[in-house]
């Protein structure tokens, strides 16, 4: 026979669930930061060498970076959800409640840095997107 009481050895304690919302605020602050990276993603295989080289970064490094044009579609995608998603958290209604003293929303500062980072993030994707259909042209190359 066993020592253990039958009743306490089906016994599972209920664990506390930690608190899991994450506020407005560092949503939008994820997306911002997201569209950025998604910026140097995009532009890793057309701008981004000629903007070091303009710096004066030289190396047969910058050379490789152009072997990763055919990704440049999956560095697009996720760019652009992060983009829209911000997009979508920054302009879209804030409700009557969370509009409180000391929301996110009370503060216009935070979502104008957010709109800053958001629309440069927007133009900078697509200038990464239509420099290889640009040069040539601009070039007068065929």
């Amino acid at each position: 026979m066993s020592d253990q009481n039958p009743s306490t050895a089906r016994y599972v304690p209920r664990l506390a669930r930690a608190d899991t919302t994450v506020d407005e605020e560092t949503k939008k602050r994820v997306f911002a930061g997201g569209s950025i990276l998604g910026v140097l993603a995009v532009s890793l295989c057309c701008v981004l060498p000629l903007a070091l080289f303009s710096l004066g970064l030289s190396g047969a490094w910058l050379g490789t970076l152009t072997a990763l044009y055919p990704y440049k579609w999956y560095f697009f995608v996720p760019a652009a959800g992060f983009i829209a998603g911000g997009f979508y958290m920054v302009y879209r209604k804030p409700k009557a409640d969370e509009c409180a003293s000391g929301a996110a929303c009370a503060a216009p500062g935070i979502d104008r840095v957010n709109k800053v980072v958001l629309w440069s993030s927007t133009v900078l994707v697509i200038a990464a997107m239509a420099f290889p259909y640009a040069v040539p042209a601009l070039l007068g190359v065929e």
